[in-house]
């Protein structure tokens, strides 16, 4: 598979895993919604809001994927991978939103004591939600972190949260449904701190990326051994990383003989720089500077 083919199968694989949740969302949207309404939960029917607004997160994810596969050109020579974290960011805001409107809504409900009895409808919607959104959960996150993409990362919290809120839903309205009136609304509210927790995690991940934050540690161990394994390097001198979507930039800078030729050098740059391309399939690109061995050399940087 050559490296266009390699691409295009990425973002085939993303855009399949966004798509099954879109459609799957759409059902359960619809089904929260009529057993919240006519089975006398609010704790469904805010669920199904909630539903309703990860339409919002699953479009700007798949807007993000369709830019993001774009390759670079004149005004982006680092590519577009950068709308994936854009995306993760809009999938936060509107988590964020959601439980704020759960919580407010759930708190009115409280205080003014308006109780209603759900029916079974209602019990029934939620265990199902509970169910299909941990299976799209587990699904989303084992092709997440096969990319590495911040975005499809994003869609998974975004799944598991729906399957954490709908427990608290089912305690709720199972509680509800049995006589105690107040745990509907109060479940609702509880639900509400998951969503925030989810909704930051979310929003810190995709900020520390848009930063430029470095990638985990073990993986840059692992590129600058790999570095180390080609003949004539003898010492990985600094290395640095970003993400762009779900691809690594890599800023590697190398000790080598100084009685090499700028040829001889350029040379095993591009060996180093092939064996990681092979070895790590999310590296999008490899930046070498070369240093002599042993002679002592400083660093010019203004950041």
């Amino acid at each position: 598979m050559n490296t266009t083919q390699e691409r295009d199968h990425r973002f085939s694989m993303a855009d399949r895993v966004i798509t099954v949740g879109f459609w799957m969302n759409a059902i359960l949207m619809v089904a929260k919604l009529l057993a919240g309404h006519y089975g006398h939960s609010e704790a469904v029917f805010a669920d199904g809001i909630e539903s309703a607004c990860d339409f919002v997160a699953i479009i700007s994810t798949l807007i993000a994927l369709k830019i993001g596969r774009k390759t670079f050109d004149d005004d982006h020579p680092y590519g577009h991978g950068k709308a994936e974290c854009v995306a993760a960011i809009i999938v936060a805001l509107v988590i964020f939103s959601a439980g704020c409107g759960i919580l407010y809504k759930a708190g009115m409900t409280l205080m003014m004591g308006a109780y209603q009895t759900p029916q079974m409808v209602a019990v029934a919607a939620a265990a199902a939600t509970i169910a299909v959104k941990e299976a799209l959960f587990r699904y989303t996150r084992g092709v997440a972190r096969k990319l590495e993409s911040p975005a499809v990362e994003a869609v998974s919290k975004d799944h598991r949260k729906d399957a954490l809120t709908s427990i608290a839903t089912l305690i709720g309205v199972t509680g509800a449904y049995f006589g105690f009136a107040f745990l509907d609304p109060l479940a609702a509210g509880l639900t509400s701190f998951f969503i925030f927790y989810i909704g930051w995690e979310t929003f810190r991940k995709a900020g520390h990326d848009l930063m430029d934050g470095q990638p985990p540690r073990d993986t840059l161990t692992k590129i600058c051994d790999t570095a180390c394994e080609v003949a004539g390097v003898d010492r990985v001198h600094e290395i640095r990383g970003r993400r762009s979507g779900q691809y690594l930039i890599i800023d590697l800078k190398l000790e080598m003989d100084p009685e090499m030729t700028v040829r001889q050098s350029h040379a095993l740059a591009d060996q180093v720089k092939n064996l990681i391309f092979k070895r790590f399939s999310n590296v999008g690109d490899v930046m070498i500077h070369i240093n002599p061995s042993n002679q002592a050399h400083q660093d010019l940087i203004r950041l």
